[in-house]
């Protein structure tokens, strides 16, 4: 099973919650010979608002975030450090700025590995997360459970101050946790000879049989005939 994320779950004021819920959901880049490369998401960071120290929004609406104050649903894209492009899923209602980081994908774990590897540059910034862009989110039915998951600082953000710094909105997973998928499992072997022709037995309810009565039990019957005149 495999689902596109629609905008409309992604522009809900619950950043932290939504950067939480992306793992286990997958990657999808088109790429250009027209296959599609699909990648399970392993970590995200949340980026939450203006009061957030740690978020571009921090100093308010300017060029470059005014991306951010959109209707969750695109992809903010940027350089950092003049090098590494960094993906971001924005997410929440217009006016409110936030963004998921995408740090890690199976095969790439750090932000700037995630593009390098998928091919991903600020071409795609202010694109939709969809199918249109070449570049989408799907949910393909795989729930991570709570025990896998790791929560840390956010990396890389100490000019944000202890308090912001300090908020545990890093998330991330070790994928070899995860429980199979039911197709997965191991089907349960027959004993039955396969070269047989008969049917295979089967369990039957049996009705109990009736104990024996002993020597006793019919020696008093027999009395008591013949007290009855039997």
């Amino acid at each position: 099973m495999k689902a596109v994320i629609e905008p409309h779950v992604l522009q809900q004021k619950k950043t932290v919650a939504l950067a939480r819920w992306l793992l286990g959901k997958y990657l999808v880049r088109r790429l250009p010979d027209g296959r599609e490369d699909a990648r399970m998401i392993l970590e995200t960071e949340a980026y939450n608002g203006e009061r957030d120290l740690a978020c571009h929004a921090r100093a308010g609406r300017t060029a470059r975030t005014d991306v951010m104050y959109g209707p969750g649903g695109v992809w903010y894209v940027y350089l950092c450090y003049g090098i590494h492009e960094m993906l971001n899923l924005v997410v929440g209602p217009i006016d409110w700025p936030a963004a998921i980081l995408i740090r890690g994908v199976v095969g790439a774990i750090g932000p700037g590995k995630v593009t390098k590897v998928l091919g991903i540059d600020r071409r795609l910034n202010r694109s939709p997360a969809n199918e249109s862009s070449g570049l989408w989110i799907e949910d393909r039915g795989v729930r991570v459970p709570a025990v896998l998951i790791e929560r840390t600082p956010r990396i890389g953000v100490d000019y944000a101050g202890p308090i912001w710094s300090g908020k545990h909105w890093r998330f991330t997973f070790d994928p070899r946790g995860l429980p199979p998928p039911r197709s997965a499992l191991p089907r349960r072997k027959s004993t039955a000879d396969p070269r047989s022709t008969e049917a295979p037995e089967r369990w039957e309810p049996v009705a109990p049989r009736p104990s024996r009565p002993t020597i006793q039990t019919e020696v008093r019957n027999a009395r008591r005939r013949r007290l009855r005149g039997d």
